[in-house]
């Protein structure tokens, strides 16, 4: 399974979660994303994220009560008992910029008030040179997130492969026309 190797929390997140209720939930955040296990080749480049991605999404829908939106909000929202709303970007797929979008995506929804807290998942600094060029990271993360932050109970969470494997296979884009 994929080692959470960093949590960063911001802006009063630990004391909303715990104010809320809200550690079962997060911690279904952390048990989504180490539902699979993660072998990947060593070598620059040489991974593709897709299936990553495609496996933490399944590892929320295999937890249930997650709802999942595909474009123009938060990836992942789940509400408590308590009708707190915790909300979760997964970045593993897409360019290091689209978690930009993400910031925003998530900052909009706490000002709201559609959320009480926010998770952005990425991999780690280590993880992101094997993957797919340009494939978002901590560091990244931290940049868009810090700005930010003053306002924004959130928590950047990092992940790593558990070991050597064969390569990802990368998704075909960009095929043209026949």
């Amino acid at each position: 399974m994929p080692l959470i190797t960093e949590e960063l929390p911001y802006d009063g997140f630990a004391q909303r979660v715990e104010r809320h209720d809200l550690d079962g939930i997060v911690q279904e955040v952390r048990d989504a994303l180490r539902s699979f296990t993660l072998k990947i080749d060593e070598t620059k480049h040489a991974n593709g994220t897709k299936w990553i991605r495609e496996q933490i999404d399944l590892g929320f829908e295999a937890l249930g009560g997650w709802v999942k939106i595909t474009v123009g909000g938060v990836d992942w929202t789940k509400s408590s008992d308590r009708d707190a709303v915790v909300g979760v970007e997964v970045q593993v797929s897409g360019r290091s910029d689209l978690l930009a979008v993400d910031v925003l995506h998530l900052q909009k929804d706490l000002n709201e008030g559609k959320l009480d807290v926010g998770l952005i998942v990425v991999p780690d600094d280590i993880l992101s040179p094997y993957l797919t060029d340009r494939t978002p990271n901590l560091r990244t993360a931290r940049k868009h997130t810090e700005p930010h932050s003053h306002n924004m109970p959130v928590c950047l969470i990092a992940f790593r492969h558990d070991g050597i494997g064969h390569s990802i296979p990368k998704a075909r884009t960009n095929l043209g026309r026949d």
